[in-house]
């Protein structure tokens, strides 16, 4: 089987925990290079098994071999380094938020098309089929008509002094964390956008950074959500849909793979309480997904026009909160 040659544009946490581990579990990738500016990239080539490693990005974008980059730099550097690789002919796939502005993603995404490269962002959790089954569950319409949906991500940061997500010029931020997910899911589970979008943030005095938020939208079709985030509460990932006969709710919704990729949903309807358990790979089924979009020639699933959605309502959420 034909595989996707991958690079790793740096040697982030994330990377190293789980998108590395998660190409080399995956049947159509693999790891062809890593770089990084801090010198580390020799120390985590040795680490996975890697054969190549550079120390500068752009040494390892000019390797010819390399069909696809991942690309999880600080949030204000992934407009550059995207571009970078999309007119070196690599693939990307880059981590969320997309970059800081609409201006920056459309800029992107236009670099990507006319280098005839695929882009995705990298909302990893929607790869997992749990979701699959909340659409099946509505679409049956067990839960009656919809009416409303709630999300939550948060986490404790911890240490704030030496964290990039405590510095605003480089995009740090609890909507641009953690929030972009909880607005990827009610979009794309209501199939609805926004037209109307309150935010109430509690900012950090010191950075300007928004340590959490609680936002209010109004879809276009007529239903309401909030999503809530922060870095400064205990950690939970989780969303609620409720319908006039019932509800779902997932309390594993974003990072099921801290439960061994085990995904939950309780259902309360007229027939009674049932949950259900989901068991998938959701990383490596990103990977996947992209990897065997480059090899047919065709465009991820996840769009580049839905991107773009995404950071128009991350901009009008802090539209709301200046």
């Amino acid at each position: 089987m034909k595989k996707v040659k991958w690079g790793i544009l740096s040697t982030a946490d994330i990377a190293q925990t789980q998108v590395i581990p998660a190409i080399l579990r995956a049947n159509n990738a693999e790891i062809h290079g890593i770089s990084s500016l801090s010198g580390k990239a020799k120390e985590t080539a040795l680490k996975f098994s890697i054969p190549n490693y550079y120390g500068s990005y752009e040494e390892m974008l000019q390797n010819q071999e390399i069909d696809a980059v991942y690309i999880p730099v600080p949030n204000h550097l992934h407009k550059k380094w995207v571009i970078e690789a999309a007119r070196y002919g690599k693939h990307v796939l880059c981590e969320k938020p997309a970059a800081l502005t609409v201006e920056e993603t459309l800029e992107m995404v236009e670099v990507c098309k006319q280098n005839n490269v695929k882009f995705m962002e990298a909302f990893m959790y929607q790869f997992h089929p749990q979701h699959k089954r909340v659409q099946e569950i509505i679409e049956s319409g067990e839960i009656g008509n919809l009416r409303f949906m709630r999300a939550s991500f948060s986490f404790n940061l911890g240490d704030k002094q030496n964290n990039i997500r405590m510095n605003n010029e480089m995009g740090g931020g609890s909507i641009y964390d953690v929030g972009c997910y909880g607005i990827h899911a009610i979009r794309n589970l209501l199939k609805s956008e926004p037209e109307e979008i309150k935010v109430i943030a509690n900012i950090d005095p010191q950075s300007g950074v928004d340590l959490s938020a609680v936002v209010y939208m109004k879809l276009e079709n007529g239903l309401n959500a909030v999503f809530d985030c922060g870095m400064d509460m205990a950690f939970r990932h989780e969303y609620e849909i409720v319908g006039t006969k019932g509800r779902v709710v997932v309390p594993r919704a974003f990072r099921p793979d801290l439960n061994d990729g085990e995904g939950l949903l309780l259902i309360y309807s007229e027939q009674g309480f049932r949950n259900e358990k989901i068991i998938a790979d959701q990383y490596r089924n990103q990977i996947e997904h992209f990897s065997q979009a480059v090899l047919e020639d065709r465009l991820p699933s996840y769009s580049s026009e839905n991107t773009i959605q995404n950071m128009r309502v991350i901009e009008a959420c802090y539209q709301s909160i200046k």
